[in-house]
């Protein structure tokens, strides 16, 4: 069986001064006989550089862990792996650009990130055009993937998200009517608005209002008083966490009174912070919940708090299984043949990770469950879960 393992060297010392990690080296008695250069492309400045700083947490876990443990084996030889780590500035263009220099001219074997979907669906053209392994952990954008054999992702996706939160509204609230408010120029939220759409439709609930705005906007008052004049049953907004308290917070000064429900972009932890009472009682779907970790998940939880000092959010819980899964492929390919590689992670099966169990389709995307989140009390507390049909297959002793 395959290691599931970690460990991180950050080769760029900016990474180290602007977070406060120090790198990490491997264990002194350990005889490598190479490296293996993994990029990691994350958010560091920008919109959402809480998703960068958990990015980098992660992948300083899991190379650290690796490395620990003498590197990934290759025809009984000992790797070391070393992280390349690019910041993106939340931007498709730089995203793009980095992309392409740690391929072409650092030569990485594989890539984990970008994060968001607007940088990940541009950035994995790149990946597969250049084929070299990608792997998404947060992205749930169909586009980052769809015929793009190079590309992975390790989140579900937007048409798998978007009814599992209007059957929700439905089946919790009652919901008869719903609106939505997002983001039209982020591929992400745009997506998710029209699957929401689409499915709460089916579900029997009248859309009664779609209202949208730009990147950076943060006056959403005309929007909210379209919506409220709606008289919705639930909002859904599926919007990042540093935008969510403004829409929350202008939604309940202008008397909106009915639920507010959102997407796995709520996860991060400095949400509750920002939106503090206005956000208590609200529920927004995601990849795991920490309170009801497996055994994996619980292992990982206990030493990210320890290292770090806090609970680790979704995006560190799906990066640390992105580079478990290609630890797994690497050492299953028994070879750093980009092609290898890619081929072992197409045929991953049944991986259990700490955000819950998953394999891969056709497309790279993960088959897997997602959960209810409700924030309760001032934390995320789990609620409930809801899996594809048949999934996770029953198992038999």
């Amino acid at each position: 069986m395959n290691k599931r393992i970690v460990g991180v060297i950050l080769t760029l010392s900016v990474i180290g001064m602007t977070l406060g990690f120090a790198p990490v080296s491997a264990q002194d008695d350990c005889d490598f006989a190479g490296e293996i250069y993994i990029g990691v492309i994350a958010p560091l400045t920008g919109e959402i550089p809480k998703v960068g700083q958990s990015t980098v947490e992660a992948a300083e876990m899991a190379v650290a862990e690796v490395n620990a443990e003498c590197g990934l084996q290759i025809d009984d030889e000992n790797y070391e792996v070393i992280i390349l780590v690019e910041d993106n500035e939340a931007k498709a263009e730089s995203s793009v650009a980095v992309a392409t220099r740690l391929i072409v001219e650092e030569e990485v074997t594989a890539i984990i990130g970008p994060q968001a979907s607007r940088q990940a669906v541009p950035t994995g053209q790149v990946a597969n055009d250049r084929e070299t392994p990608m792997i998404s952990p947060w992205s749930t954008n169909p586009d980052t993937t769809f015929d793009r054999p190079w590309v992975f992702r390790v989140a579900f996706l937007d048409p798998f998200q978007g009814p599992v939160v209007a059957n929700f509204a439905a089946s919790e609230f009652g919901a008869q009517t719903a609106a939505v408010l997002y983001d039209v120029a982020s591929d992400y939220p745009k997506g998710l608005a029209e699957n929401f759409r689409d499915a709460a439709t089916d579900a029997g609930i009248e859309v009664v209002a779609f209202e949208s705005f730009t990147t950076g906007d943060t006056d959403f008052s005309s929007q909210l008083t379209n919506i409220i004049n709606a008289s919705p049953d639930v909002l859904f907004t599926p919007q990042y966490y540093n935008e969510v308290p403004l829409i929350v917070q202008q939604a309940r000064d202008l008397g909106y009174e009915g639920q507010i429900v959102g997407s796995d972009s709520w996860g991060t932890p400095d949400l509750l912070d920002l939106c503090g009472a206005a956000c208590e009682g609200l529920f927004f779907s995601t990849h795991y919940a920490p309170d009801i970790a497996t055994e994996v998940g619980q292992t990982f939880i206990t030493a990210y708090e320890q290292e770090y000092g806090a609970k680790p959010d979704d995006v560190a819980a799906l990066t640390y299984d992105a580079f478990q899964l290609l630890f797994t492929a690497i050492e299953d390919a028994n070879s750093l043949d980009k092609a290898e590689i890619r081929d072992a992670l197409a045929s991953v099966e049944l991986f259990e990770g700490v955000t819950g169990v998953m394999s891969f389709d056709e497309q790279g995307d993960p088959i897997k469950c997602a959960v209810i989140i409700q924030i309760k009390d001032g934390a995320f507390t789990y609620y409930d879960s809801a899996c594809p049909a048949g999934f996770p297959p029953e198992t038999t002793d």
